[in-house]
């Protein structure tokens, strides 16, 4: 078999080994060590696989990864969610369709502490859906504005999926984290504006609730400053260069330990479960980019990446043309897989071939992260559909897909953006100078 078949049919047979729920770490371990054998020969091939491993988690960068994710985990336990969410209700929560618009405003702010989709959906959504179930809210509207907003956690800064795409194309970290905050703020605009247009359409969708006078707004705010104050120290800290991002994350960790302190809620359970739950989630981060630099090591034997911007260039397709191509096949893959197995099995070589025919790295990896995102809330496998069925009784699965469909348009309309005008992912690094 020559290499440059082999590259097409390993990656053909780790999506089916991850279709078969194979865990995607132990199937491109598989594949790359035995592809990458089977190419290179015993010799050679198991010389380099055997140091692979030890610098796929030994990168400088790695740190981050377990500080940021300590930081969600505790900032979820110190119950920094709930206050966010209280505090974006106070604000806009009397208007039609506004705790649907607060709740998405929360999982915004909550991703800017947390990092991960999944655990902002789950999060806001235990808030979340009691209180809009309460209000006579649409179950429809009401678990797909959680759904498509636990999504935010996965582009807004510190994004866990970001970091390792740093990781694995060399681009920098506080760059993305830089280029990631007015995609972010834009996803957020229009998931709220899919929320008005649906409320605007059927009224009965999101019923108007309370409205809260100037004192308790107030007093709703106040219970965010230090959630403010945590994401303002982080984020600002890595935008105006005090902190780098490594520095920036032990802050973060250190700042949701203290509040977890201040508010009470540290216990000896708590902190033993936090401390697992890390571990946990970074051990399985861990074991995932161990697969991938196995499996990246095969495609760089097979020439894939080489064989397919040939195969390009030859078809006479314009840089646009290849680049919706590529948003089509995630398109497509985030329907059967989660967006973290996607982007870490696909972007090595796509951002290879993305570079080489002049697209800036930075900005395809805020696109990248995009696109993963809409495969977050698309039927069959959207992850963060199952999420809130899970936390809410009595809700079925298809009543989350039949409200999801308005926020899958929304984000349709972001990508446009972000192809359109580049600008919106790359002035913030540029001005920061990154």
């Amino acid at each position: 078999m020559s290499p440059e078949l082999a590259g097409p049919i390993g990656f053909g047979i780790v999506v089916a080994l991850i279709a078969l729920r194979v865990p995607i770490a132990l199937a491109m371990a598989l594949v790359g060590t035995v592809g990458s054998i089977w190419i290179g020969g015993w010799s050679s091939a198991t010389y380099v696989l055997s140091n692979l491993p030890f610098e796929a988690i030994s990168n400088d960068g790695m740190e981050v990864v377990p500080l940021f994710i300590f930081m969600g985990v505790f900032a979820t336990y110190s119950g920094l969610s709930a206050n966010l969410y209280s505090g974006v209700q106070a604000l806009i929560g009397h208007w039609r369709g506004g705790i649907a618009m607060a709740t998405i405003g929360a999982s915004a702010g909550f991703g800017a502490i947390c990092g991960s989709s999944l655990a902002t959906a789950a999060t806001i959504g235990r808030v979340a859906m009691p209180e809009m179930r309460a209000r006579n809210y649409s179950d429809s509207l009401a678990s797909a504005s959680v759904a498509a907003g636990g999504t935010l956690g996965v582009l807004i800064p510190p994004s866990i999926i970001l970091i390792l795409y740093a990781i694995l194309t060399g681009e920098s970290i506080g760059a993305l984290f830089a280029a990631a905050l007015l995609p972010g703020l834009l996803a957020t605009a229009l998931y709220m504006a899919a929320v008005l247009v649906q409320v605007l359409r059927k009224p009965e969708l999101g019923p108007a609730g309370p409205r809260f006078t100037f004192r308790q707004k107030l007093a709703a705010m106040g219970r965010i400053w230090d959630a403010a104050l945590l994401i303002v120290l982080v984020i600002g800290g890595i935008y105006g260069r005090i902190f780098s991002p490594t520095e920036a994350a032990a802050v973060g960790a250190g700042g949701a330990l203290l509040i977890t302190i201040l508010r009470g809620k540290l216990t000896a359970g708590i902190l033993v479960k936090g401390l697992a739950e890390t571990a946990g989630m970074t051990g399985m981060i861990f074991l995932i980019l161990v697969g991938a630099s196995l499996f990246n090591y095969f495609i760089e034997l097979s020439h894939l990446t080489s064989v397919l911007t040939d195969a390009i260039q030859a078809s006479g397709l314009p840089p646009l043309g290849i680049l919706l191509l590529i948003i089509v096949f995630y398109l497509v893959l985030g329907c059967f897989m989660d967006s973290l197995s996607m982007v870490l099995l696909t972007v090595v070589p796509l951002y290879q071939l993305a570079t080489g025919i002049g697209f800036d790295g930075i900005w395809f990896g805020i696109l990248v992260v995009t696109v993963a995102e809409i495969g977050l809330i698309t039927p069959p496998i959207g992850m963060n559909l199952f999420v809130i069925q899970a936390v809410t009784p009595n809700l079925s699965i298809g009543t989350v897909i039949r409200g999801i469909l308005p926020f899958i348009t929304a984000d349709i309309v972001r990508v446009a953006i972000l192809i359109a005008f580049p600008a919106i992912a790359l002035y913030l690094p540029r001005l920061f100078g990154f």
